[in-house]
């Protein structure tokens, strides 16, 4: 290798290092978002606190539509950059929401986390924003959550779609041993940009590594940065919500019309690092799983993306762009609801 080869690798790893440790801020005040960012203030459990969230309106011809985006754990409404722009493009008015404990929101540490309450503390959003229809897309453990704001609150939603939603195998049942949050947390102590690109490498992009990709490293990485032991203790609270609180026996009460956009190369299953080794070789199978959680739904598609990971909004924007305009004038040609 020549040498000046050598020294641009070098600088190249040098430029990640750096910016992937950077402290964005413990509510990732020195992070920008791709609009303008808005606080709801709202009384929680005894707390005032305040839930970030972007409004964007129509930049084509408005089409009367709302489209409300939830993220997923490791992301925040910034990940949904190429969909806002999209949608908006296309006459939609779009809410992109940081879940309370999640990015630029509150992270109250003896908070009460449960999706039922995150789902509460959004319609709480929506009606102070005046939306009372709207179609609801989640991504990861947002699906998780949107899928339970559906049981909730069906009246309100025109349509669901999930992005390789979390949540559609229930893990304690199929051999996940309990792990309390004391042990989470401990995990998560670890936790450091180099482990957090291994993981999205691996999970979130099937393997393949582009340079875009680490702004969301950066992102992740800039909360732990900014206070590790905080971080860790949300992260952990967090991880045990979502491993005790299945939805996926619930699948088969959503009547609202879904679309399921799953990439077959996702391999997540929370907890599987925990469990023996033929529990995990039996987890987090999406290809398998897409086919089974379709069925579950009273009135369910699937659009697959055979080559994709868990982010295929972020892998291949264009490709998720064109099934998600597709699913949305098709939801949009059915009978509107009357009750």
């Amino acid at each position: 290798m020549k040498p000046h080869c050598c020294l641009v690798l070098l600088l190249s790893m040098l430029l990640f290092t750096s910016l992937s440790r950077a402290d964005t801020g413990f509510r990732l005040q020195q992070f920008d978002y791709p609009y303008p960012v808005q606080m709801f203030s709202l009384n929680s459990q005894q707390k005032t606190l305040e839930m970030a969230y972007m409004d964007v309106a129509p930049r084509g011809t408005a089409n009367g539509e709302t489209v409300v985006l939830f993220h997923g754990k490791n992301f925040c409404a910034a990940t949904w950059k190429q969909a806002i722009t999209l949608l908006s493009e296309a006459g939609y008015r779009v809410i992109a929401v940081d879940q309370i404990g999640f990015c630029k929101s509150s992270k109250p540490l003896d908070y009460q986390f449960s999706f039922h309450q995150l789902a509460n503390n959004t319609r709480a959003l929506l009606t102070e924003l005046g939306i009372s229809q709207f179609y609801l897309m989640g991504h990861s453990i947002g699906g998780m959550l949107a899928s339970r704001y559906a049981l909730l609150y069906p009246e309100q939603l025109q349509g669901l779609l999930l992005v390789n939603p979390i949540g559609l195998e229930d893990w304690l049942q199929k051999g996940v041993p309990y792990i309390n949050i004391d042990t989470w947390y401990q995990q998560q102590l670890k936790l450091d940009a180099e482990g957090i690109k291994r993981y999205q490498q691996n999970t979130y992009y099937a393997g393949e590594w582009r340079e875009d990709y680490s702004v969301w490293v950066d992102m992740l990485a800039g909360q732990f940065k900014a206070d590790r032991e905080k971080s860790a203790w949300l992260s952990a609270k967090i991880y045990d919500m979502i491993l005790t609180q299945p939805v996926v026996h619930e699948l088969k009460n959503i009547e609202v019309p879904t679309w399921l956009f799953i990439g077959a190369q996702d391999n997540t299953a929370v907890g599987k690092g925990f469990a023996d080794e033929r529990t995990r070789s039996r987890l987090g199978n999406y290809r398998q799983l897409a086919s089974i959680t379709v069925s579950r739904f009273a009135d369910a598609r699937l659009h697959l993306f055979p080559k994709m990971g868990h982010s295929p909004h972020i892998q291949s924007p264009e490709l998720f762009n064109q099934a998600l305009l597709k699913a949305l004038r098709q939801l949009a040609s059915r009978p509107k609801r009357t009750d």
